[in-house]
């Protein structure tokens, strides 16, 4: 059986919901996502194509890991009933690049009372804490990895005060990422706000066809690009140092546009 044919079937297999499985089309997706994230060119990725659970995703990469198509870097974490699929190293990286190496990636605050979304500070009481919990957390994940032990992991109660939004961002390695007062309100300022969407794409070549898929896609308030540009180029550049250190993916492509919607959920 081709790679092509076993990365379909462990989708069908185990990430059925209900009646409703994954696509030829969309189990390709996952499959070129979650070797990016084994070649460390993501540090995670939120499972969202269907309602499979946590234990269904984590079914699907052992038995992805049992054909030796993935490595055993990869653990599945349930984080206040989301599902992402992580390397816990890179994602740690990721997170230290807020925490330790102050600057380099950026928190935007866009609480709903402000006219405008700002930069914030993100040693603020509220994001330090949090991003602090989050770091122990992945260095948790990391130490289990070492000990072979299950390579699944349920936030607890430590999660709670959490801003999702913000920790996804850091999660999902984005050079920005948005914070809100959850405490006030769970509403944003993005509204009608020229959004500058950056997306990054690469080719995965399975056997004898190409596969196309979107690797990043994220968003900064148009307002706030020249503050940021340095983050981003930086982010671009280190993602093509990345790729190049690989070959199963290829053709790394950057893309921007520019969106204004009446609302945005995040």
């Amino acid at each position: 059986m081709s790679a092509h044919d076993i990365f379909v079937t462990a989708a069908r297999k185990c990430l059925s919901a209900g009646r409703k499985s994954l696509s030829a089309s969309q189990s390709l997706d996952l499959a070129a996502q979650v070797l990016a994230l084994d070649l460390g060119l993501k540090p995670a990725l939120l499972y969202d194509s269907n309602g499979a659970s946590a234990g269904q995703v984590q079914q699907y990469l052992s038995s992805l890991q049992s054909s030796q198509l993935l490595s055993k870097s990869l653990f599945t974490l349930d984080l206040n009933g989301n599902t992402l699929i992580v390397n816990p190293a890179a994602a740690r990286l990721n997170v230290e690049q807020l925490i330790i190496h102050y600057g380099n990636v950026a928190v935007i605050d866009i609480c709903h009372s402000l006219e405008k979304p700002t930069i914030a500070d993100p040693m603020r009481t509220e994001l330090k804490s949090m991003t602090q919990g989050l770091l122990l957390l992945l260095r948790e994940m990391e130490h289990l990895r070492e000990k072979a032990k299950e390579p699944h992991y349920t936030v607890g109660d430590e999660s709670e005060e959490w801003n999702l939004c913000t920790v996804f961002g850091l999660l999902l390695g984005y050079p920005v990422t948005y914070w809100f007062d959850q405490t006030k309100s769970f509403e944003n300022c993005l509204s009608m706000t020229p959004l500058s969407v950056t997306t990054a794409s690469a080719t995965w070549q399975a056997d004898t066809f190409d596969h196309r898929c979107c690797l990043y896609s994220f968003s900064v308030p148009t307002v706030l690009f020249e503050d940021v540009q340095s983050k981003l180029e930086n982010w671009s550049l280190c993602l093509h140092e990345r790729f190049q250190q690989q070959n199963i993916l290829k053709d790394l492509t950057f893309c921007q546009s520019t969106v204004t919607l009446p609302s945005v959920c995040l």
